[in-house]
């Protein structure tokens, strides 16, 4: 058969249409798909991008703060290398200043070196006059010719002068405009530091550091280093000027006590002139005296007895007066031989090694009838491990028959009086005392009872006629052997005379019951 062809008609694309059209939603749809998953994967690209980009740019900031802390860390480090070399620096120049005592070698110790290590090309120290001018001490990089007129110039400026007298420091750092402006141009200097010099008197100067304006700017450290260092030259000038007032003040002295030994010397040697004098007057006038008393004191014992002839009754009582009163003159002119020669040396101690107990139990038996008339009593307590002791008895018999007399002198009835001997090992000495329970004495009378002719001014002693050479003639018999004598009085209660008496040979030994 043959094939026939029909026309197509529209019916007949239908399919291929539809399967056309289905084809294309496919495709559509798997574009879409692969468009929306590929939105995706550049969002996430995206974000991941953000995201790289964002620690890039923390790193970023970290890397520059790191960079800035290094940086800042290194102008640290070097403004704490300049401050250690500046603080080393100042201990080694405190460490010379110490040794100085002299004003002109402390500030001759601010050299060129000194301002390098310090930081500064720059210094002027200036101390004050007493016409409160300024004059230079020590100047590093300045122009000398400038410096007085420099110098005037800050001395006129009263604000400043007063500040500087108040303890300010003025620097470019932190003082105003007008006063960098001022100082600066004074002292040609940028940057600056300008000190006071305090002592204990006030201002005694100032301290400049300063650098050109090319140098970089002075710091808070540098403020400090440099009122360290004035602070250090200050102290060394008060320690100067201490020292050459205290030096001054010394040769003063030393020429006044040198004008004053003199002085006593020669004083002394006219005291010990008139002493001699006076000793050998007492001695020529007792001496003169003994004589015709002797003879009044004879004719007077002749009279008495009535071998020249009968005497009326009150004619002998006159005459025993008489008596009586030259036995006491010749009393007083025997102590006053005796005080003479002792003083003069011409009485030698006929010392002996004895015990002191034999001799203080015979003045107790011969002052017995004295103490018994006033009802006293006696005590004598001698240490059992008292040793014997060279003296000369006749004449410490003297010294205790006195202390004991004065005693019973001045002790009420009922009263007691006590003799003690101690030996004092340490100081190879027997300390000898006689306390009494009487009256007492005066502290203004107890310095003097052992100057010649004093008598305390009391009661008793108006009554009682005494010389006044006792406790003088005892202190020189004590002396004489090398002791020394001293009294303690409570008024009212009772006075203790102390006396002792060296022993030589003598060892210690086991101590025996008293």
């Amino acid at each position: 058969m043959k094939n026939i062809a029909y026309p197509l008609t529209p019916l007949d694309f239908t399919p291929i249409l539809i399967i056309a059209c289905l084809l294309i939603l496919v495709g559509l749809g798997i574009a879409a798909y692969l468009l929306a998953a590929k939105n995706e994967e550049l969002r996430e690209l995206k974000a991941s991008y953000n995201k790289i980009m964002g620690s890039f740019n923390e790193l970023d900031e970290q890397a520059k703060l790191i960079v800035k802390t290094d940086l800042e860390l290194n102008k640290a480090q070097e403004e704490l290398d300049r401050r250690l070399k500046g603080l080393t620096t100042l201990q080694n120049l405190a460490r010379n200043m110490r040794t100085s005592l002299d004003e002109n070698e402390a500030f001759q110790r601010i050299n060129p070196q000194l301002v390098a290590e310090l930081g500064f090309s720059r210094m002027l120290a200036a101390s004050t006059t007493e016409e409160n001018d300024f004059v230079a001490r020590a100047t590093i990089g300045l122009d000398p010719q400038k410096t007085t007129a420099t110098l005037a110039a800050l001395a006129g400026n009263s604000d400043l002068v007063h500040a500087l007298r108040n303890g300010m420091v003025f620097s470019s750092l932190s003082s105003s405009q007008k006063t960098r402006t001022t100082i600066g141009t004074l002292l040609g200097s940028e940057h600056f530091i300008l000190t006071p010099l305090l002592t204990q008197k006030g201002l005694t100067g100032f301290l400049f550091t300063g650098n050109q304006y090319t140098a970089p700017a002075v710091t808070e450290g540098d403020e400090e280093l440099i009122s360290i260092l004035a602070s250090q030259l200050a102290q060394t000038i008060e320690n100067a000027q201490l020292f050459e007032q205290v030096y001054r003040s010394s040769q003063m002295l030393e020429t006044k006590v040198s004008e004053r030994t003199k002085e006593l010397s020669l004083a002394l040697k006219d005291v010990e002139e008139i002493s001699s004098k006076k000793t050998e007057f007492i001695s020529a006038v007792s001496h003169e005296l003994r004589t015709p008393l002797t003879s009044i004191k004879g004719y007077a014992s002749l009279l008495i007895t009535g071998k020249i002839g009968e005497i009326p009754e009150a004619v002998k009582e006159r005459l025993i007066k008489i008596n009586t009163h030259s036995d006491n003159l010749v009393k007083l002119i025997n102590d006053l031989l005796d005080i003479a020669r002792i003083e003069s040396g011409r009485v030698e101690m006929k010392t002996l090694a004895q015990p002191i107990k034999p001799m203080l139990n015979n003045i107790a038996d011969l002052l017995a009838p004295q103490l018994s008339s006033k009802s006293l009593n006696l005590r004598v307590q001698i240490q059992a491990d008292a040793p014997e002791i060279e003296f000369d008895a006749s004449q410490v018999e003297r010294v205790f028959i006195n202390l004991i007399s004065n005693a019973i002198k001045f002790t009420p009835p009922q009263g007691t009086i006590s003799i003690n001997a101690i030996p004092q090992w340490s100081q190879k000495a027997l300390l000898c005392e006689v306390a009494d329970t009487g009256i007492g004495i005066k502290k203004d009378d107890v310095a003097r009872v052992f100057d010649e002719f004093y008598r305390v001014d009391n009661e008793i002693n108006m009554n009682v006629k005494g010389t006044g050479l006792g406790l003088a003639l005892a202190k020189n018999i004590v002396e004489a052997h090398g002791g020394k004598i001293w009294v303690t009085s409570d008024l009212g209660v009772g006075t203790t005379f102390h006396f002792t008496l060296p022993f030589k040979h003598a060892s210690k030994e086991t101590p025996k019951s008293v």
